[in-house]
């Protein structure tokens, strides 16, 4: 007997290690947590911003808002691959922009590693965050914008806008030197987004009839169904940028559905007192506003915090969606400002209050000694919206100049873009 198990110990040791003890880092755990994370962030666009969106647009411009969507998805997956990556995380060049080293992702093996994952499971992750980011701005300009304005817009803003800010934040640019917290997106992905929605449509103007005629979603059952792929899928966006399959990850993961469900109970308890009724879309909106809110801090803050981030989201949502835009007049027709620019903003700042060190050793915010984090957050946020802004109105110019305009015919626009641009309708309603 003791031979017997002599040699099985013998073999044993003989046998390889497996990848996720291997001395080369890489961690076969972390891997697949991150190729689902980021098959759940993929989703999110084509699938669950798609719906989200389309069922919140007009009924004859349904099918284009999912045609921008996806067209969305599909430039920047290509734009990323050939060139966005190594803009955004290619060697630093002055902490502004990434080098070219990896164009075209050249050098990049199956062996090639990011920490303990893949370096091509990396790329892919973070190309899928890249994707949901311009695909969020169409929100501000549904039913008024030129397809071909929106694909050389969607190539020129992932090129010069969206690379440059990642590359501030997660690829060791200047603001990560700075010590600037964003977990998850909340600078990079939705103040980003909203402040370029905001741009787009003060320069394409209000849609006919805005104000004076009603404009009803086409189907809020299908935003409704939207809204829950989005939540779904944001414990990919969320939990994945822990990059490993760890505790910190689980924390992400809970504080994440802990906010989302926050913000909806507030945004309809909300908009029950004001206006009388608790709309399904305003329950929708504000899961939305509390997934937006959390991002930033997901990584930073414990179950606490992310009840207040919830609950000050689906109120600033609410009032943001409801209010602000009527009184300085402009038409975000699906809210992309409202939503994601103040709520982004919002969970930003509070990264900067409730950054728990005893969560992650990384942050230590205003409530736990260190007020400096705050400023620091403040300089990120306004920095962000300030080149977010300017460059948005420059790209704006530049693709009206190369497609002789940005924005369809009033004739087009009256009769709905779905029969005029693509030649479908969404719904056979005869």
């Amino acid at each position: 007997m003791k031979r017997i198990r002599l040699m099985t110990v013998t073999m044993l040791l003989a046998l390889p290690l497996s990848p996720a003890w291997a001395a080369d880092g890489l961690n076969s755990g972390d891997t697949a947590w991150m190729i689902v994370s980021t098959a759940l962030v993929m989703m999110m666009t084509p699938a669950g911003l798609a719906l989200f969106y389309g069922g919140m647009s007009r009924y004859k411009n349904l099918l284009n808002t999912l045609a921008m969507t996806f067209v969305a998805y599909c430039l920047t997956s290509v734009v990323w691959v050939l060139w966005g990556y190594s803009l955004a995380f290619g060697p630093d060049v002055g902490g502004i922009i990434g080098g070219l080293d990896f164009i075209f992702l050249s050098g990049i093996t199956p062996a090639s590693l990011e920490g303990t994952i893949p370096t091509n499971v990396f790329a892919l992750f973070q190309m899928t965050f890249a994707c949901i980011t311009v695909a969020l701005v169409l929100g501000s300009i549904v039913d008024r914008m030129k397809f071909s304005s929106w694909i050389v817009f969607t190539v020129l803003w992932v090129t010069c806008i969206y690379t440059p800010i990642a590359h501030w934040v997660w690829g060791k640019g200047w603001m990560a030197t700075m010590g600037a917290l964003d977990f998850a997106g909340g600078t990079v992905v939705h103040i980003n987004a909203g402040v370029a929605g905001l741009v787009l449509c003060r320069v394409l103007g209000k849609r006919i009839g805005y104000g004076k005629e009603a404009m009803f979603p086409s189907s809020i059952a299908l935003t409704a169904l939207g809204a829950a792929l989005l939540w779904f899928g944001w414990f990919g966006f969320n939990a994945g940028s822990a990059l490993v399959a760890d505790g910190l990850a689980g924390s992400a993961f809970l504080v994440t559905n802990t906010s989302a469900a926050a913000a909806a109970l507030a945004w309809m308890f909300t908009e029950w007192v004001v206006t009388r009724k608790p709309t399904v879309l305003g329950i929708a909106s504000g899961v939305v506003a509390g997934l937006v809110a959390i991002t930033p801090a997901a990584g930073f803050v414990g179950v606490g915090a992310s009840i207040l981030i919830g609950l000050a989201a689906g109120c600033l949502g609410f009032f943001a969606v409801s209010r602000l835009k009527h009184k300085l007049g402009y038409d975000d027709s699906l809210d992309a400002f409202g939503v994601h620019g103040m709520c982004g903003t919002l969970g930003a700042l509070a990264t900067g209050l409730f950054a728990d060190p005893a969560i992650n050793a990384a942050g230590t915010g205003l409530f736990f000694g260190n007020p400096k984090q705050l400023l620091v957050q403040i300089v990120s946020i306004l920095a962000t919206a300030g080149f977010t802004a300017i460059g948005t109105l420059v790209l704006v110019y530049v693709t009206k100049a190369l497609t002789g305009g940005l924005r369809v015919g009033e004739e087009n626009e009256i009769t709905g873009l779905d029969g005029a641009v693509h030649g479908e309708r969404a719904f056979e309603l005869e």
